[in-house]
């Protein structure tokens, strides 16, 4: 891993390559680090040639962490006023947190693919800076519509829950127990690779403030429908049929917004990525981009 300066604060970061490879960025979800991603995705897309590249989100992992404590209900207000929320930063600032690194490492374009919260930043990718994205996948993942049917109520108990206590263990057993809420039904992971997964987390970086700041960019985002529709960037929407923590509406109404874009809704997955389902995420994504680069040179 190493760090770079990039959109004005420092990021923590790994490419895998091979270093003439495509770049493919990992861009993860909510309060999870870069280690969230499965070995068998990243190993799998390297193994199609993709230069592979994934880092920590602000306030998460290794990234720089920032200040300020917003109250989401206050946020809310704003938004239901027609104001914009006073929030430390937003989606946009963090979509072009990716873009700076790739701007480090001397990357024109990029296909980029993001999960949850990651899919959201991706969004704000392609509407900011389509001129550095090859493609886009967007997964798990939704649109901001505040008519999109929400979370279970057992799903968002089990994002916001807090431990007990700030201990290793308490945290990673209290991980484990909320993650078992909105795992994938056909493919749950074992108590032994569910502890690990979320030790090898605890142990990159454990910061439950940066949560807050998060949460608030998330909130604070509202609808990104009218612009997702001008979008043009090669699209691909993958979402689970069984996902508790964000419907499968919010994937569908992802497909619809943004012109052109492929839907993939995979059965029996929830708002994981299950190993099981590497492969056939792996196809998916080297197929969607290996048409948007045939699309790009005929252009």
């Amino acid at each position: 891993m190493k760090t770079a300066r990039a959109n004005g604060i420092t990021i923590n970061y790994e490419d895998r390559g091979p270093a003439d490879g495509t770049p493919l960025l990992f861009v993860n979800g909510y309060t999870s680090t870069m280690l969230s991603w499965p070995e068998e995705l990243m190993e799998g897309l390297r193994a199609q040639g993709f230069r592979v590249i994934r880092y920590d989100n602000r306030d998460v992992g290794k990234s720089e962490k920032l200040s300020g404590l917003p109250k989401i209900p206050d946020v809310v207000a704003a938004l239901r006023a027609g104001q914009k929320p006073d929030i430390p930063y937003t989606l946009a600032d963090m979509a072009a947190d990716g873009i700076g690194l790739l701007d480090v490492l001397g990357i024109d374009r990029a296909h980029v693919m993001g999960i949850s919260m990651g899919g959201m930043i991706v969004q704000r990718m392609a509407i900011h800076f389509p001129e550095r994205l090859l493609s886009v996948t967007s997964i798990m993942s939704t649109t901001g519509n505040p008519d999109l049917p929400k979370a279970s109520e057992e799903a968002m108990k089990a994002l916001q829950e807090q431990p007990a206590s700030q201990d290793r263990e308490t945290v990673i057993r209290h991980r484990m127990k909320g993650r078992r809420v909105y795992q994938s039904p056909a493919y749950p992971m074992s108590d032994e690779a569910l502890y690990e997964r979320c030790a090898r987390e605890f142990d990159h970086m454990y910061y439950p403030e940066g949560a807050v700041r998060q949460y608030a960019a998330i909130v604070g985002d509202g609808s990104r429908v009218d612009e997702l529709k001008k979008v043009r960037v090669p699209f691909l929407v993958i979402h689970g049929d069984a996902d508790p923590l964000v419907p499968p509406s919010g994937g569908e109404d992802t497909a619809k917004s943004v012109p052109g874009a492929k839907h993939v809704v995979i059965e029996g997955m929830g708002h994981d990525l299950p190993v099981e389902l590497c492969t056939r995420y792996v196809e998916l994504i080297a197929t969607h981009t290996r048409a948007a680069e045939r699309k790009a040179a005929a252009e």
